[in-house]
């Protein structure tokens, strides 16, 4: 039996720059622990912050990596709000899944 491929933020990426918009909330989805509605509205956050925040978008969201390996929480959920749109439930379950993922 083989397991499934791994998902990760550069098959999100790929997507979103493609235009692929269902592969890149298919991905998030998979990432954050995110039903298909908010991976969805997500995705549709990312995109329209990554058009009108250029470069300082794009470091914030890059700062994922970052928070996640260095265990910060706060910094975390600070990327995943500003840079998703995630709140409530959904924040606090996509950041134990990044917390997981390691």
């Amino acid at each position: 039996m083989t397991a499934a491929p791994t998902v990760s933020f550069r098959d999100f990426a790929g997507a979103i720059m493609s235009g692929r918009r269902e592969d890149a909330a298919g991905a998030l989805a998979q990432l954050l622990a995110l039903d298909a509605v908010t991976a969805g509205a997500a995705t549709d956050h990312f995109a329209t912050g990554m058009q009108s925040g250029g470069q300082d978008f794009m470091m914030k969201a890059m700062g994922l990596r970052y928070a996640v390996t260095s265990g910060d929480d706060a910094a975390v959920r600070d990327v995943l709000q500003g840079c998703f749109g995630l709140s409530g439930a959904a924040l606090d379950g996509a950041a134990a899944a990044l917390r997981d993922r390691g």
